[in-house]
């Protein structure tokens, strides 16, 4: 009887120990439960907050400076403005609360076809008002000088022909164009396309490959480096922008698509080539090859060469793809639009090589021997 009674007595402990871990659990879970409650609470709360401040610091920013003044205010808007200089012009005279904000209101507005000229406005206007006056400017000037920079061109070419057309020391335009604050200077004016990543460890020079061939008009005897720059990257943020969604798409960086779009630059001999070469350099790095391209070697050495040696590939750089994988640390020279077509819409093959002859024509293959067979006929017969 005894030992029976003992047994029951056991069994009720463990029955009451594991009714009390249950409910000590139970108890852990509430708790946790309550905790992650209050937190997603806090968060919903800081969310809200933000987003609220967020919303009322943009609807005042688009509100007219003041809504009861009739001061008269004149601005210059000049022949070659992009968005970001004519938006901080009006913040500089007092006519928009915030630049950023009037920048990207344009752009989600799709508003364009702004116009030079002298501009008579006051603080009362509207957002929209502000942007139908800029699209009525007339100006009649002929430029004092223009400039061309010639697509493919690398940063210290394109020092060299503003040096040229404004008599100024090369040096001098080349040491400011590598100048820490005159850089920080332009990113804050186009934080879109002038990001951190031209500030990354091995890149050699900061401005490489943002600057849009184009021919540039200019209207002032002597303009700074600054203005004939921004109107540059006036340029290239409006051509960037329209490519936007498909660099979006393709989850490529600005940077990292005027990377691509210069390689295909530098590559392409005739316009028709330039889709396929993407093809190749796509593939490549999808196949985890180095992309192994020439130029990328060229601009390592810092010269011009009509060949490229075997010596040459032994160069220690990261901008080498011949031994290194990936894209090199930034663009290698400027690109046109054809190329940065190429790169957001490559042809779809399975080219893993191609090489030019000495007639300027092309050959693609998908296998080295295949490549190397080309090679042997195209170009070491040929020397």
């Amino acid at each position: 009887m005894t030992k029976n009674k003992d047994e029951k007595n056991a069994s009720k402990s463990k029955k009451e120990l594991f009714l009390a871990n249950l409910n000590q659990r139970q108890q852990e879970a509430k708790l946790v439960r309550r905790i992650v409650a209050i937190v997603a609470l806090i968060l919903i709360i800081i969310v809200a907050v933000v987003g609220t401040s967020g919303y009322f610091y943009i609807k005042s920013a688009l509100q007219p400076v003041s809504s009861d003044s009739d001061k008269e205010i004149i601005i210059d808007i000049p022949i070659g403005s992009g968005v970001s200089t004519i938006s901080q012009l009006l913040e500089d005279n007092g006519l928009v609360k915030n630049a950023k904000v009037f920048k990207y209101y344009v752009k989600f507005k799709n508003e364009s076809n702004f116009m030079a000229g002298e501009y008579h406005m006051n603080p009362s206007m509207t957002i929209q008002e502000i942007i139908e006056s800029l699209k009525t400017g007339k100006i009649m000037q002929e430029p004092v000088f223009t400039m061309t920079i010639p697509e493919g061109k690398q940063l210290k070419e394109i020092a060299a022909i503003i040096a040229e057309k404004t008599n100024q020391k090369e040096e001098e335009i080349w040491k400011q164009l590598n100048d820490e604050t005159f850089i920080k200077g332009l990113m804050a004016q186009y934080p879109d396309i002038l990001t951190t990543e031209i500030w990354a460890k091995n890149i050699k020079y900061p401005l490489e490959g943002y600057l849009f061939p184009a021919t540039y008009s200019y209207y002032e005897e002597k303009p700074t480096l600054e203005s004939i720059i921004s109107v540059m990257l006036d340029k290239t943020e409006s051509v960037v922008n329209a490519y936007e969604t498909e660099i979006a798409r393709d989850d490529l960086t600005v940077h990292q698509f005027l990377t691509m779009s210069s390689l295909i630059e530098e590559e392409a001999t005739k316009n028709v080539d330039r889709k396929k070469i993407a093809s190749v350099f796509y593939n490549r790095i999808e196949e985890g090859m180095p992309l192994q391209t020439d130029p990328t070697v060229l601009y390592a050495l810092g010269e011009h060469k009509d060949r490229v040696l075997y010596e040459d590939l032994e160069v220690d750089s990261p901008y080498n793809t011949y031994q290194n994988v990936g894209l090199p640390p930034g663009p290698i020279a400027n690109a046109g639009t054809i190329s940065m077509e190429a790169a957001l819409h490559p042809d779809e093959t399975d080219y893993l090589y191609f090489l030019a002859s000495k007639d300027g024509k092309v050959y693609f293959s998908k296998s080295l021997n295949e490549h190397n067979e080309l090679k042997a006929k195209y170009i070491t017969e040929n020397n």
